[in-house]
């Protein structure tokens, strides 16, 4: 993995620039992402390391897959990765260009697993406490684990706050046989 993605950040880091001068962040993110979704089908990767199809006929297949979310800068990127033999670590590319994006318009996402379903003032709360904690647009995704037994875990980065019952509850275990 480490490889691929020491492949994949200088094609990132391009298409991030040109994203940044063409003031197009989203649509380069559109593109990206289902670009990546193409190549990461079982049957398009199988197709990649085959030395019997030429990279510019998938080039062809994957811009024809991507639609109208490909313009002509686009159409050219993917050419440009096809010609290099770089259309597999399209994957990469987009998770790339998503960091330098979200870096950019200093937005942090934030994981919140919960035992239920948060509704959303509950939701927007949380977005608001962590985006005065952080100092940075907030980007929610919640998950439900009822393993926690109540409350959440909150995750944005390298900072965890584990508020779970579950996690007091270890927590408590640990401090008694300690």
């Amino acid at each position: 993995m480490a490889e691929k993605i020491t492949v994949a950040r200088p094609y990132a880091k391009a298409v991030f620039e040109l994203a940044r001068e063409h003031e197009a962040y989203a649509a380069w993110s559109g593109l990206l992402m289902a670009a990546a979704e193409v190549a990461a089908d079982p049957g398009f990767d199988a197709l990649l390391g085959n030395p019997g199809v030429d990279n510019r006929k998938l080039a062809d297949a994957m811009i024809e897959t991507c639609g109208e979310r490909a313009d002509q800068l686009g159409k050219n990127f993917i050419g440009l990765l096809a010609v290099n033999d770089r259309l597999a670590y399209l994957p990469e590319i987009a998770m790339e260009f998503e960091h330098l994006r979200a870096e950019a318009e200093k937005i942090v996402d934030v994981a919140v697993t919960s035992a239920i379903a948060l509704d959303e003032p509950q939701q927007q709360k949380i977005a608001a406490a962590m985006r005065e904690r952080l100092g940075r647009n907030v980007r929610l995704h919640c998950e439900i684990d009822e393993s926690l037994l109540g409350g959440a875990v909150v995750r944005a980065g390298d900072l965890v706050i584990d508020g779970s019952l579950r996690g007091r509850l270890d927590r408590l275990a640990s401090a008694l046989t300690h």
